[in-house]
């Protein structure tokens, strides 16, 4: 989506890797526009004026390969700035007449520690004592480009910062994107002002008129069916669409069956009685049980939970007159995990239901006002349409449901037996003041039964799996550290209250390398 052509913006090509978007928005959140343009498309682009800046996205391509992603050398011309960030520091390096080679011995996957060179503008106010980064890469510099020098390295790579002061090419080996680089927004930061030169123009407010104007321009007299699940994503693009559409405006609830308890029946009184926004229940649960019946491949679930929301929504749609649009409020995450927005390389890590899970052929124009956001980028469009805190704040939750909690088969009474762990352990973290301190927190159960033993007596029941991470953006996270104390009660409870269930797991994973839904 383009939002200014006309406006100063920093260029990012992407390689392909899973965290471009992050990229964006941490210049997003820095006050500068940015737009990701696919290495696969840059020679179409024509018009250099307004661009300040251009960085290099990692990816997972090699340049040690007598085909490899570059960009044209009238790029590297233009005298406008350049950051090159892993693969990009690569081809900065290869395209400058230095050496790469890939290696299974000399890999770096996750936190490595920096050491300082030379100061250099890139990295002002960047280094501490000990500086963590993050890595993830095979291949490696082991000769310097001509005309750069080294600003800093790790054990195992040395060129892990280099610069050219004079042609204002730089390159960085780490992701500073990545929450887990320590002070990485510091590198954007002087990137943007001290080498780029470019001024703070980008802030919430430019994005909510011109969804709304979009929305408007698009819509025109025709009325849109909005898919509502009571999720902070989809409530924002209904209040969204609302204000700019207003009556033309259908929202359609559908119960699945694979809703957290009671969660149905609240979402539905806030937007009737509250935002007096015209809505429909559709009860299909019967229907989604039975085509996953026997189903536990994860991608197959998806995409039959995608394909059964597209043909209730367009047998909706045929009750009404002048109906065209369907909205959902798919997210960048959504889009770069089931398929690269950009066309780029990346790989594909799973198939959200409502992108890579919808069917081929649809009736129904999709309308995605979101699909450029991320999840917290969200909440402050949702806190200036007026959304309640209860619904604004709420975790994720992912639009298959429970579906993807249950891991294999799902059945009746294993979603009655999630329904209620999950109930009690959400409960727990609102009533121990954890739940605002937590990104995303589910239960889950596992595809295995264990023996425990319960009065005395041998049991053969389910693993609850309980997950709770921090994250800004859902692109990367970290387990939430609980202390022992809340482990041993929230698993006592469980345990206690829950028949079906006689051992809880806590998963302290981080993305990467995991996900954050098990599915």
């Amino acid at each position: 989506m383009e939002f200014y052509k006309d406006k100063d913006k920093v260029l990012i090509i992407d390689f392909g890797s899973q965290v471009t978007k992050l990229i964006a928005r941490r210049i997003r959140d820095l006050g500068v526009y940015s737009e990701i343009i696919s290495s696969t498309k840059i020679n179409e682009l024509k018009e250099y004026k307004n661009i300040k800046g251009i960085i290099f996205s990692g990816g997972p391509s090699t340049v040690t390969k007598n085909k490899f992603q570059t960009v044209p050398k009238e790029i590297l011309k233009k005298n406008i700035p350049i950051l090159g960030i892993c693969y990009g520091l690569q081809l900065i390096s290869k395209l400058f007449g230095g050496k790469i080679k890939s290696s299974n011995k000399k890999r770096e996957f996750g936190r490595a520690i920096l050491y300082k060179k030379k100061n250099s503008l890139l990295t002002k106010n960047f280094f501490t004592s000990s500086t963590d980064v993050w890595m993830s890469h095979e291949d490696a510099v082991i000769k310097m480009p001509k005309n750069f020098n080294v600003i800093a390295s790790t054990k195992e790579s040395k060129f892990t910062v280099i610069e050219n002061v004079k042609n204002k090419i730089y390159g960085v080996q780490f992701h500073p994107e990545i929450t887990h680089t320590k002070n990485g927004i510091q590198i954007f930061k002087n990137f943007l002002f001290n080498i780029c030169k470019i001024k703070k123009k980008w802030n919430i407010s430019f994005q909510k008129k011109f969804l709304l104007s979009e929305i408007k321009k698009t819509v025109k007299n025709n009325k849109v069916i909005c898919a509502l699940s009571g999720g902070v994503d989809s409530s924002v693009v209904a209040l969204l669409i609302n204000k700019a559409i207003k009556k033309n405006l259908i929202c359609i609830m559908v119960d699945t069956g694979l809703m957290r308890k009671d969660e149905f029946k609240y979402t539905y009184k806030i937007f009737k009685n509250r935002y007096k926004i015209n809505v429909k229940l559709i009860n299909a649960s019967n229907i989604f049980l039975s085509k996953l019946k026997n189903v536990s491949e994860p991608e197959k679930k998806r995409k039959i939970i995608g394909n059964l929301f597209i043909k209730i929504f367009e047998k909706e749609a045929k009750k009404y007159k002048n109906i065209k649009f369907l909205a959902q409020g798919t997210l960048y995450p959504d889009i770069i995990e089931s398929k690269s927005s950009t066309g780029s390389k990346t790989s594909k890590i799973k198939s959200h239901h409502n992108v890579g899970g919808l069917p081929k052929k649809m009736n129904l124009t999709l309308i995605e006002p979101l699909k450029e956001f991320f999840k917290d980028e969200v909440r402050i469009l949702g806190k200036s349409l007026g959304l309640i805190k209860g619904i604004n704040f709420k975790h994720p939750f992912p639009g298959p449901g429970l579906a993807i909690r249950i891991i294999g088969n799902i059945t009746l009474k294993k979603i009655k037996i999630l329904q209620e762990a999950d109930y009690i352990y959400i409960n727990e973290l609102i009533k121990h003041n954890l739940y605002n301190k937590i990104w995303q927190a589910y239960a889950a159960l596992l595809p295995i039964k264990t023996v425990g033993v319960m009065g005395d007596s041998r049991t053969y029941e389910n693993i609850c799996l309980l997950r709770a991470v921090i994250s800004e953006d859902g692109m990367s996270a970290d387990y939430f550290n609980f202390q022992k104390k809340f482990l041993d009660e929230i698993s006592n409870k469980i345990i206690n209250n829950v028949k079906g269930i006689n051992r809880v797991v806590y998963d302290i994973t981080s993305k990467p390398p995991s996900t954050i839904e098990l599915e």
